[in-house]
């Protein structure tokens, strides 16, 4: 496995693999999550990070320097790998991207109906800060909101690189 920084290029890989992801995603909300055009917006204002097995795209992380604080969000594994510790790797590879690039903190949002993702990212040292209204341009066939989560990700806390097989370095 080798993670790798995406290119424009990556942006319809990025765009199937985290609508096949987020497919559990659909008895909330009737639409994709995302699209190739959305991936590119993206990609001007921050960084996908790539999992690939050879040419196979295996999961993906979107992560955004924003000062002192990181952003991560659509964390996205190929169904057949998740529960591999592989979302974990990803998330491990953006808190040392936005530690080095200075960050203090790394923030993520969740929707309050998923409701057994607070707990996973609890797990990895994440806790609840507060809220903020869904989307308004996603419509979402119940009420929801977003619930923020951070955690300290400072020096301190770095991390050996090796956990990342044939890691590539990230430009």
């Amino acid at each position: 496995m080798e993670i790798s920084r995406a290119q424009l290029a990556d942006a319809e890989a990025i765009a199937r693999l985290v609508n096949h992801a987020f497919r559990n995603e659909r008895f909330f909300i009737d639409e994709d999550r995302t699209d190739p055009g959305e991936v590119r917006e993206l990609l001007q204002q921050g960084t996908f990070l790539l999992a690939k097995e050879g040419a196979e795209l295996i999961g993906c992380i979107y992560t955004e320097v924003r000062g002192d604080r990181g952003y991560f969000g659509l964390l996205a594994v190929d169904p057949t790998k998740q529960g591999s510790g592989l979302g974990s790797r990803l998330m491990d590879t953006a808190e040392q991207y936005c530690r080095e690039a200075g960050c203090q903190f790394m923030d993520l949002t969740v929707v309050n109906l998923r409701k057994e993702l607070p707990d996973f990212y609890r797990r990895r040292g994440y806790t609840e800060n507060g809220t903020e209204p869904f989307p308004a341009a996603a419509q979402a066939k119940m009420p929801c909101h977003l619930v923020r989560m951070s955690k300290p990700i400072h020096s301190a806390e770095l991390l050996d690189w090796n956990f990342c097989l044939n890691y590539t370095g990230l430009p």
